[in-house]
């Protein structure tokens, strides 16, 4: 099997899933502000801007913009940890939490549409598959 022409078939779909609405939706929401956004309201109390960057594979300037929005927005608060003041700790406002359940409702809800769109059967082959993908270790090269 030639992985080559597979691989031009591949891109030309995922390039053709930027035109449904549904899709570029999603896709936004994984990333910037609702990416981080949702990833302060999964923890329990305070987060620090370079977990939230290794986490999510950014840079901490890219993480330092964004939460410089959210703040201003007051969607989250910073405060300096009194145990090293060299750390600023980051946590989730009221505001953010219910900008945070809007945006998965709506992540949810075009996530259902698309795979919706497939019919039982090829939906849970798609996500079968995308979790294959996903198993890949990010390290990993040469796979």
């Amino acid at each position: 099997m030639e992985y080559s022409e597979l691989a031009v078939v591949l891109l030309e779909q995922m390039q053709s899933l930027h035109r449904l609405k549904p899709y570029r939706s999603i896709i936004e929401s994984m990333q910037g502000e609702p990416s981080v956004l949702e990833y302060i309201a999964r923890h329990e109390g305070y987060v620090l801007p370079g977990e939230i960057a290794h986490e999510m594979n950014i840079s901490s300037a890219r993480v330092a913009a964004i939460l410089n929005k959210l703040e201003n927005k007051r969607f989250i608060t910073r405060q300096v940890d009194t145990n090293n003041r060299r750390h600023r700790l980051v946590r989730i406002t009221q505001d953010g939490k219910n900008l945070d359940e809007k945006h998965n409702q709506n992540l949810m809800g075009d996530a259902a549409k698309l795979i919706g769109f497939l019919g039982e059967h090829d939906a849970k082959e798609y996500i079968r598959i995308t979790k294959r993908l996903a198993e890949i270790p990010s390290d990993y090269d040469d796979y």
